[in-house]
């Protein structure tokens, strides 16, 4: 048996049979394994003309791989993992490399680099964004692990991978479990701008009024300015999509009822185990568990009054270019937030992270592609050592002018009795980072009087107590 494959890819749903033909596009012979033989006769017959090649069993897939033998995982997180993994080792020599290309939680990610080292194996957690169409044409890749691994598969991922300006949006994250770390917390920031992008919808529609042309109208204006992006440019044209099975238009016969596959959770808990506030993220993580209680909030709204039902005080053009300036301030406050958990976890988990670069391979391929990471690239390169881009100047003018703008638009979501909590959390969290000065002090008063917990002062320095409050 001939070992003639550069790249090996197990699990052949979507996005592995998409990922293995985007090799083999690029000059590389890839083959793939999965147990279903149907999704093996898929992948060689979109492969056909190709140097792909699937099989079902493992031992062969091993044995076709040159050496070192790179072999790529996409199979769904947690114990498939390592299964598969498991089902390998007796087949790999030192010096092979394996890497988990899901959504594998960070801390998974060290015990398997770990439990492999150990048997002389390589190892590399490797966020991938873009969806299935990121994975054919280029995705955004987030390596992590050891340098010396990064660097077999480097010439494979830098190919696969978008481009922005001729530049690969994949780069070496860093030690340890960093590559899966950047993609958690790129799937919270996802989360923060889906939620955003909702609210905005809803005060447009019920408030403005907007039809759903009016709407793919706005968004797509939107996608030609500041706020341009791939989720605005997906949210235009969805509001064109007609429905199949109806003569509506597909957006309205949707459940208001989103799912979650726990990312999103995963950055707000270890945020908070961190102690770094990332309150869009977790409003938006809040809001998706709020629209699973569907039979309880239809209950609860029979019990108080609906929406008020009138004109909207301000016209059409002043609204939507007030919800456009909330949306890239919220935005701002979205990206700032998650890389600011990043910057304090690089410290924290020894990660080496940086985040230019970070900001750079997000431009391309990744869900939350923006034009908006230009200029967070450039902040990051102005000053390297900054770790939160309310202290840049880059975006200074942008959030001043936008506070304003935030501010109005929930006044309006408030009135009409419209959930915005994710845009609400974005404009107090700028309102708090930004203020000199937090009513702080009482709650210190408070946890000595009733726990005696102690408390800091103003005019001198120490650990201070109170014994008696009364």
């Amino acid at each position: 048996m001939t070992s003639n494959f550069d790249f090996g890819m197990i699990g052949l749903g979507v996005m592995g049979r998409n990922f293995i033909l985007n090799v083999a596009d690029h000059g590389y012979a890839a083959i793939g394994l999965d147990l279903d033989t149907e999704k093996v006769k898929a992948l060689e017959t979109e492969g056909s003309g190709k140097a792909v090649k699937g099989v079902t069993d493992t031992a062969q897939f091993v044995a076709f791989l040159k050496k070192p033998r790179c072999i790529m995982l996409l199979v769904p997180a947690g114990k498939a993992v390592d299964s598969v993994i498991e089902s390998l080792l007796p087949l790999m020599d030192a010096g092979d490399l394996i890497i988990d290309g899901g959504n594998s939680h960070f801390d998974d990610t060290i015990r398997r680099q770990a439990y492999l080292a150990e048997k002389q194996l390589h190892f590399l957690g490797t966020g991938v964004s873009g969806g299935s169409e990121g994975a054919r044409r280029g995705p955004s890749i987030m390596p992590g692990g050891k340098l010396e691994a990064y660097q077999l598969v480097q010439p494979i991922l830098e190919a696969v991978a978008a481009k922005v300006n001729d530049e690969p949006c994949v780069a070496y994250m860093g030690e340890g479990a960093a590559g899966h770390y950047v993609k958690m917390v790129h799937n919270g920031i996802e989360y923060g701008l889906m939620q955003l992008i909702a609210e905005t919808y809803d005060v447009l529609k019920q408030v403005g009024g907007l039809s759903n042309e009016e709407l793919h109208e706005v968004f797509a204006q939107w996608n030609q300015g500041a706020l341009q992006s791939f989720l605005i440019e997906i949210t235009a044209a969805i509001f064109q999509k007609k429905d199949d099975l109806s003569s509506a238009y597909l957006v309205d016969q949707l459940l208001d009822k989103a799912k979650q596959k726990g990312t999103g959770k995963w950055t707000s808990q270890n945020a908070m185990d961190l102690g770094i506030p990332i309150p869009t993220i977790d409003a938006a993580v809040t809001m998706r568990g709020i629209s699973a209680l569907k039979a309880d909030r239809v209950q609860a709204s029979k019990h108080f009054d609906p929406m008020e039902n009138t004109s909207a005080r301000i016209a059409k053009s002043v609204l939507i270019d007030l919800a456009g300036d909330a949306l890239h301030f919220a935005f701002i406050t979205t990206y700032a937030q998650g890389l600011h958990l990043l910057a304090e976890a690089a410290a924290a988990y020894h990660f080496g992270l940086n985040l230019e670069t970070i900001a750079r391979i997000w431009r391309g391929g990744c869900i939350i592609r923006a034009a908006l990471l230009e200029k967070i690239r450039q902040a990051y390169s102005s000053e390297s050592d900054i770790k939160h881009l309310f202290l840049s100047p880059v975006f200074r003018d942008s959030l001043a002018q936008g506070q304003v703008s935030s501010s109005m638009f929930l006044g309006l979501a408030s009135e009409y009795r419209l959930p915005a909590m994710a845009h609400a959390a974005s404009l107090h969290y700028f309102n708090a980072f930004t203020s000199s000065r937090l009513p702080l002090n009482l709650v210190q008063a408070q946890r000595d009087y009733f726990g005696a917990h102690t408390y800091e002062r103003v005019d001198r320095e120490g650990i201070f107590h109170t014994d008696d409050w009364d």
